[in-house]
């Protein structure tokens, strides 16, 4: 592509980054997905944006499909796209946006695994054999008990932290939002036992409240899901568990129990309750399948 074409990318990322102050990892996504459609651009010798044309985008979408993408990443890229493109419009860069009309393939809607309550329970009572064991188990205790996602658990600071009222601060959430929420009182105990040792670990004026064993620094993303891996591994869980599925776990457990979908919602951090109401499809599974298990007439029976 031209370098003018070029520079006007860089404009879009520069003006994500500082205007709307997206995350490193937003940034990272928007490049990836936009680089398949540049690479798309040089095979065709299309050298402008001004030239991309709706039939380019169903091709290069089709392309991406035939390469393996499904239908989320699709979506994703399309979201990218489009975004770029309204950008140049407002610029006056384009007389039209060439990906809005382009949809990707429909995909059902996979329902999240959870681990049930006596699974949890197994989990989290395994007993702990180290000092980076019971950061370990602090971490999962949080997971579960306040329903956090990974990022923001990584993210979390001492300052976040007020165990005397037992609640917690995410800071920026999903979307840059702040939430407040409460810390039950097991994962409040298991967060007690690990703020007394984490001084043989810690920095001086290290405000990350999850640190690492070597650096004395914040954990991050790969290391704590490495964490848990690890974890279910020494205390003989069979199950693959990751940090989303102690999230999902938290918030089918709650509605079950609550019936309350806004709450669950604003436990979760979801702009939108149709995010959230995918729980009482788990929800009304649980209750089929105690159904199908107590009622007398569930199942049929044959009589010779």
């Amino acid at each position: 592509m031209q370098s003018q074409a070029v520079e006007q990318l860089e404009d879009f990322f520069r003006q994500l980054q500082v205007e709307k102050r997206a995350s490193e990892h937003t940034l990272k996504n928007y490049r990836r997905d936009i680089r398949h459609l540049v690479h798309y651009c040089d095979q065709q010798a299309i050298r402008n944006w001004a030239d991309l044309q709706q039939s380019d985008m169903r091709v290069h979408m089709a392309d991406r499909h035939r390469q393996g993408l499904g239908s989320s990443s699709l979506q994703r890229e399309l979201s990218a796209l489009r975004g770029f493109f309204n950008y140049l419009l407002k610029k006056r860069l384009l007389p039209v946006n060439p990906a809005q009309q382009v949809r990707a393939p429909k995909q059902p809607r996979k329902l999240p695994r959870i681990l049930d309550v006596d699974q949890i329970t197994g989990l989290l009572e395994a007993g702990v054999d180290s000092l980076l064991e019971i950061r370990d188990l602090a971490m999962l205790e949080l997971f579960y008990s306040s329903g956090l996602r990974l990022a923001e658990l990584a993210a979390l600071n001492l300052q976040d932290i007020d165990l005397q009222n037992r609640q917690l601060r995410v800071r920026e959430g999903k979307g840059k939002k702040s939430r407040e929420l409460p810390i039950g009182r097991k994962a409040a105990a298991a967060l007690q036992n690990w703020l007394q040792v984490r001084p043989r670990l810690c920095q001086d004026g290290q405000p990350a409240l999850f640190i690492g064993s070597r650096s004395g620094r914040r954990l991050g993303n790969r290391a704590i899901q490495l964490r848990l891996q690890r974890w279910c591994r020494q205390k003989g869980v069979p199950e693959h568990v990751h940090p989303h599925m102690l999230r999902h776990s938290f918030a089918s457990h709650l509605l079950e129990s609550s019936q309350d979908l806004r709450a669950v919602q604003e436990l979760l951090g979801h702009s939108n309750i149709s995010t959230t109401q995918i729980y009482t499809h788990l929800d009304f599974q649980h209750l089929a399948a105690v159904y199908d298990q107590t009622h007398p007439r569930a199942k049929k029976t044959c009589k010779k």
